[in-house]
């Protein structure tokens, strides 16, 4: 437990220093954001603005968590290390698209193909990793499971060990695109990050007060390492709570695609090692509902445009949007709703997402004491 305090404490004093250091020395090189033509016009007073935040938030916690681990002088885990694989290589991509925005000044970065390639690469290697019988412990737990997960694993539910993969790699790609996808206004992501990380802390906690040393039953739960994700999940919250001191409106900086894509792959991750993808899609609901807001509006613009049939049964013209601009946020913004008015109640809507989550998370295991 001490490991826990002492991540989280470290990584938000490091991220709250580090933030205003990389401030300074982002904008004394230009290293600032670009922003795209089409968007709301009250975004363009941002350009400029210093970008590739996520730096700070990624050294924070992976910092934090090795000096956490020195001084209470345990080891790191498997699990704990290949999450923080899985946050710095989906960061590593990330930042390479934010650094050619910046070298090429243009608001787009690496090709759609080529963050989609990064971000595979990084998730088939973690998926591989975490189901490999190598990193399993002594009663032969790996860190994930070829099980299908809501609250805890579904004993029919078993996939093949590709299936399994290709599952972990869907989940990786789609949390960390819809979290790079809210990441368009000041401190929303951010912000929004944080609790649901401090969610994770609080899963991790309590999977590890209720860990099956060897039989699993329905009351306990069989997961590999609990109490040091914990120490991962505490680290990254604090790192998150340092950084949108800056980033919160009016924001000093943006965290860029290196922190949102690290950030969802994380999310992602504490999902799959802590055995509750399921539950993944109540705790992210505002990643999802940004995600869905725009698979919908590219949908319905195409099936309009290129279907009669489609036009005559929903009634809409050629290139029909349902909502004024995509991702859902930039729709408020067209509606005139000013951008702290937005951060501000879709943050409300992440906490009760997250009470909810936790809530059945906690009803459940009632449910079978």
């Amino acid at each position: 437990m001490r490991a826990i305090l002492l991540s989280g404490g470290l990584a938000l004093i490091m991220s709250l220093l580090g933030t205003r250091v990389a401030i300074s020395v982002l904008s004394k090189r230009g290293y600032g954001q670009e922003i795209r033509d089409d968007g709301p016009t009250s975004h363009h007073t941002k350009r400029g603005t210093p970008t590739m935040g996520g730096i700070v938030i990624i050294l924070a916690t992976v910092v934090s968590y090795f000096v956490a681990k020195l001084l209470t002088m345990s080891v790191p885990s498997a699990s704990a290390l290949l999450l923080l694989f899985l946050f710095v290589g989906l960061g590593l991509v990330g930042f390479l698209d934010d650094f050619i925005k910046i070298w090429k000044q243009r608001s787009l970065g690496l090709r759609s193909k080529a963050k989609m390639v990064g971000q595979t690469v990084v998730a088939l290697v973690f998926a591989a990793l975490a189901l490999s019988p190598w990193l399993a412990d002594e009663n032969g737990r790996t860190p994930a499971s070829e099980k299908i997960s809501f609250i805890r694993e579904i004993d029919w539910l078993t996939l093949p060990f590709v299936v399994a993969v290709l599952l972990i790699w869907f989940i990786i790609a789609g949390t960390s695109n819809g979290v790079n996808l809210t990441d368009g206004l000041d401190g929303l992501a951010t912000g929004a990050s944080v609790m649901v990380f401090g969610a994770y802390t609080f899963v991790n906690i309590w999977q590890n007060n209720q860990f099956c040393q060897t039989t699993p039953t329905a009351s306990c739960y069989n997961v590999r390492d609990p109490l040091d994700l914990a120490v991962v999940a505490a680290a990254i919250t604090g790192a998150c709570f340092g950084f949108l001191w800056w980033n919160a409106s009016p924001a000093a900086i943006f965290m860029g695609d290196t922190g949102s894509l690290a950030l969802g792959g994380a999310l992602a991750g504490f999902a799959v090692l802590t055995r509750t993808e399921l539950l993944l899609v109540i705790l992210g609901g505002l990643f999802l509902l940004t995600t869905l807001s725009v698979m919908i509006q590219v949908s319905v613009f195409k099936a309009s445009r290129a279907s009669g049939l489609f036009r005559r049964v929903f009634r809409v013209g050629p290139g029909h949007r349902v909502f004024r601009m995509t991702p859902l946020h930039h729709h408020f913004e067209m509606l005139g709703w000013e951008q702290v008015t937005i951060v501000i109640r879709f943050w409300i809507i992440t906490g009760l997402f997250v009470v909810a989550g936790l809530g059945i998370f906690y009803g459940e295991w009632v449910a079978n004491v």
